[in-house]
């Protein structure tokens, strides 16, 4: 997210942090999320051996609730969760402060598996509090590997009506 400005970001489903680590050596305070204690184990010694800081959180997201308003960015990449996809997307989304951007892919095909999807990004993000920048499937770069679906949103900035 190189057009953003640094802030807080949270990497909910970070894997082995790759994410998380990027946006750390570009000055984001980063929290990184995942099940998969090896996963987070790998990330730190990563982090550790850049220099670069990381708040590492074992958690499910099936289950986990970030702080609420909490994050400029959250992203969340080919994360599999048991349990309605679109209640992971509520909480995620949730996170987010007014202005603040939301990033989620999924594969289209994931061999049964649950990933994110554009119906239920459409179906958890309020249009009256979110701007759909990108919600759409693109298909990856090797012939026949299959698409993605790619949402990027950004949470409409809260305003207070002046009373005169």
């Amino acid at each position: 997210m190189a057009d953003l400005p640094p802030g807080r970001a949270l990497d909910a489903g970070c894997g082995h942090g790759a994410e998380a680590i990027w946006l750390a050596a570009r000055r984001w305070k980063v929290t990184a999320v995942d099940f998969a204690a090896p996963a987070l184990a790998y990330g730190r010694s990563m982090a550790a051996s850049l220099g670069v800081e990381v708040d590492w959180i074992e958690a499910d997201l099936g289950a986990w609730t970030p702080e609420p308003e909490a994050y400029d960015l959250v992203s969340c990449l080919y994360v599999h969760v048991a349990g309605p996809v679109e209640q992971m997307v509520e909480r995620m989304a949730a996170a987010v402060a007014p202005g603040g951007t939301l990033l989620l892919a999924g594969a289209t095909a994931a061999a049964g598996q649950t990933q994110v999807s554009l119906e239920a990004a459409h179906a958890a993000l309020d249009p009256a509090r979110w701007e759909l920048l990108v919600a759409e499937h693109r298909p990856r770069p090797k012939a026949g590997a299959g698409e993605d679906a790619v949402i990027r949103a950004r949470r409409v900035a809260e305003h207070v009506e002046s009373r005169a």
